[in-house]
């Protein structure tokens, strides 16, 4: 049987190497601003926005008229060029934005031998790269509780000096319960190590007013599989409360399955609220998670489950 024992807490503030990392990405920013750019350009346009008709004021197209349609629809003056009737068709407008949110508390800084960038850097690649395509795509983008939306050409440099700026929050694991319009997409990016009960709470104060989420969950190869044996100490960076086992490979069984029934009520949670779950594991490329979630934003768009 696994023996385990609880030591003092360090000496030092709960957290505090955490934060002091998160802090630091402000020197750190343009790499990881770069690096997102590189993510957007490789998905060439995952997400082809809202060049559709619609409600709009601003000219699209020129089609045929359909029997059946209003005659007051009928452009007379295209019309007239030939022997066939046309409308004139305007893009469509929605007056929806997306949100950004991005987990910067001190269990995001881990990052094990096994993975290609702390879990903190891998959220903000997402994270940019995916506001750059985004508002390419004729998105207004904003982050969540910091920025408001919009579509600028250079958002994704706007939110870096946001997030290099606010020091703020650090310690949140989760983001504030703030009701966003409805129909907009939400697009939360963390470890979800929280309980669920939390995420719960957040999840649903966001979507009280109708907002659609997408979760795209951050995971360290190591979190997942805790390949380790004999004798361990693990600290728990937030609290900065450490543990000593006796036999780490059998502790390590009923740590993973703790770890797969937190992410299945996650998943459970998810599919009641109509979110998506997106897992992302950090020695995988981050454009593989950037699609998936492009892809999901994009079916939420055109009303496909």
């Amino acid at each position: 049987m696994a023996t385990t024992q609880v030591l003092e807490r360090g000496s030092r503030r709960p957290g505090q190497a955490g934060t002091a990392e998160a802090l630091s990405l402000a020197d750190r920013m343009p790499r990881l601003l770069l690096e997102a750019r590189r993510v957007a350009a490789s998905l060439q346009h995952g997400i082809h926005g809202r060049r559709r008709a619609g409600p709009g004021e601003s000219f699209w197209q020129f089609r045929p008229f359909v029997t059946g349609e209003a005659a007051a629809r009928v452009d007379w003056r295209r019309s007239g060029r030939d022997d066939r009737l046309y409308v004139r068709e305007r893009e469509w407008e929605a007056p929806h934005a997306a949100w950004l949110w991005m987990d910067r508390s001190a269990s995001m800084a881990f990052r094990s031998d096994l993975a290609g960038a702390s879990k903190v850097e891998r959220a903000f690649v997402l994270g940019l790269a995916l506001a750059d395509v985004l508002v390419e795509a004729g998105e207004r983008v904003g982050l969540l509780g910091l920025k408001s939306p919009a579509a600028s050409r250079n958002t994704a440099e706007r939110f870096a000096e946001t997030l290099a700026a606010h020091e703020r929050d650090l310690d949140a694991d989760l983001p504030a319960a703030e009701a966003v319009s409805r129909l907009d997409e939400v697009v939360l990016v963390s470890d979800f190590l929280s309980p669920v009960e939390a995420v719960a709470r957040s999840v649903e104060g966001i979507s009280s007013r109708g907002a659609r989420g997408h979760l795209l969950m951050v995971v360290d190869p190591v979190e997942e599989t805790f390949p380790f044996g004999g004798q361990a100490v693990l600290e728990e960076q937030e609290t900065g409360l450490r543990l000593r086992i006796g036999d780490a490979a059998a502790w390590g069984r009923t740590y993973r399955e703790r770890i797969a029934a937190h992410r299945g009520a996650i998943g459970d949670l998810c599919r009641r609220r109509g979110w998506t779950l997106t897992v992302h594991h950090t020695d995988r490329p981050a454009s593989e998670a950037a699609l998936r979630v492009l892809t999901l934003v994009t079916a939420a768009r055109s009303g496909v489950a």
